[in-house]
């Protein structure tokens, strides 16, 4: 069964078209109310947290959902801008029924959305979703006066979730002598990013940390990675470090201006882990994890498995792996020994660790890693058009895989909101890889 409403990180689109609107808004509180209740021990009052990024939109989403919520006799807490991985913490810290975050990730300001953490600060499941869609299918009530929801304001929410930053650094560890930049893009952890990195001994330049409203992820963040690649090298600093809008991506860049993504810190974390002793298992990419990382992390003697593209994905199979470590290469890095969700900060922070405990820099840490070209091509196709039935086009796609063997690796995935197919080729050499890319895509009939 499809869901009608939320996709694979919660409900996103933009503000004023629907569903990203009060009336609706509104109603999801109190479905998502009802839901919590329904499923509440006899006598217990559910209270729910509710966080944002910066977006102007904000301050309307958090009143409509506060409103139905409160129809649904359950509790608000509000904490304003916070990451989202920080109310993913404070909501299983203040032991409360869920948790809510108001943002549209690293889209731009005129789009927003919403997500729903469980009470143990994971993302909340497909069931709990089915069973608010369920109740959204139904007429909005409201308790009776009596039992109406009542909201608080939690004002020392940025305090408590930068402690816990920093209670996931080596306690013999400490960041003096570096100096870093952090792009905050304008986002959610304008005021929470730099002041841990600061704690823990860092000179610190921020960049991205005046929010308007209207400015988050535009020209900054981990999403535009140049500003920090510039400032990076203007400062003469250490290493940059750059988040998205609500801080649970992390891009990093070295004194030389190299960045490195997702997939390349992963490969850190891993091995990092390994060299301290933990028995890990393996770790958990994407379809789109570079080859190259694959076959690093292989060498390194553990398991290596791919989920589908997205950090819940990746969340899902580490749980039934047993494993800690995953991540993507947009840079949604899970560390399940230090948190429940991605943290942007706090996997900073275990890469800052595994420099300072090794004495080597990010280039160092990552000398045995070549990473492949990888070319992605998208294909507009034309209405009623089936690849998967198109045999000239899987003849092509097994004579590239073919060609490729070991050293390159095919993957043909069809967009989920438009009539796009993906084709991406990966080798060691970027103009075989184009070139085959090409092969596959021109077979594609084309609008």
């Amino acid at each position: 069964m499809k869901k009608q409403y939320f996709g694979t990180d919660g409900i996103r689109g933009e503000v004023g078209q629907f569903p990203i609107v009060p009336e609706f808004m509104t109603r999801l509180g109190y479905a998502a109310g009802m839901v919590l209740s329904r499923d509440a021990k006899p006598g217990q009052r559910c209270k729910v947290l509710i966080g944002k990024d910066t977006r102007i939109s904000g301050y309307l989403l958090e009143a409509a959902l506060e409103a139905g919520f409160a129809a649904a006799g359950v509790d608000v807490m509000l904490c304003g801008p916070m990451p989202t991985p920080g109310v993913a913490y404070l909501t299983k810290a203040l032991r409360l029924s869920a948790g809510v975050v108001i943002s549209a990730s690293h889209n731009p300001y005129q789009d927003n959305g919403i997500k729903f953490f469980s009470a143990n600060g994971d993302k909340l499941d497909d069931d709990f979703e089915f069973a608010i869609e369920a109740e959204l299918a139904k007429p909005m009530g409201c308790v009776s006066a009596q039992d109406l929801g009542k909201a608080f304001r939690l004002d020392d929410a940025a305090g408590r979730y930068i402690e816990f930053c920093k209670s996931t650094f080596p306690g013999d560890l400490n960041l003096k002598k570096l100096k870093l930049v952090v792009d905050c893009a304008n986002g959610a952890a304008y005021h929470t990013a730099p002041n841990v990195f600061h704690e823990l001994g860092a000179e610190v330049v921020s960049i991205g940390v005046t929010p308007d409203g209207r400015n988050i992820n535009d020209g900054c963040g981990a999403t535009a990675p140049d500003a920090l690649i510039a400032k990076v090298k203007a400062e003469k600093a250490d290493l940059g470090i750059a988040l998205d809008g609500d801080a649970d991506r992390l891009q990093m860049v070295d004194a030389t201006g190299r960045l490195f993504n997702g997939d390349e810190l992963l490969y850190v974390l891993a091995k990092d882990r390994l060299d301290r002793g933990q028995k890990i298992g393996g770790a958990v990419g994407t379809l789109m994890t570079n080859l190259a990382v694959e076959n690093a992390i292989k060498d390194l003697g553990i398991g290596f498995e791919r989920a589908n593209v997205g950090d819940r994905y990746v969340l899902e199979l580490l749980k039934q792996k047993g494993w800690i470590i995953g991540g993507e290469g947009s840079g949604h890095l899970l560390c399940l020994d230090q948190h429940s969700t991605g943290d942007g900060t706090i996997a900073a922070l275990q890469v800052l660790a595994a420099m300072s405990q090794n004495k080597k820099s990010l280039a160092q840490l990552l000398e045995k890693v070549s990473i492949f070209p990888q070319v992605l091509l998208n294909v507009k196709f034309k209405p009623g058009y089936d690849w998967k039935s198109d045999e000239k086009l899987k003849q092509q796609i097994a004579k590239v895989e073919a060609d490729l063997k070991d050293i390159g690796r095919v993957l043909i995935r069809e967009s989920g909101t438009e009539p796009l197919l993906r084709v991406m080729v990966e080798t060691k050499d970027a103009k075989v890889a184009m070139t085959a890319a090409k092969s596959i895509a021109d077979l594609v009939p084309t609008v």
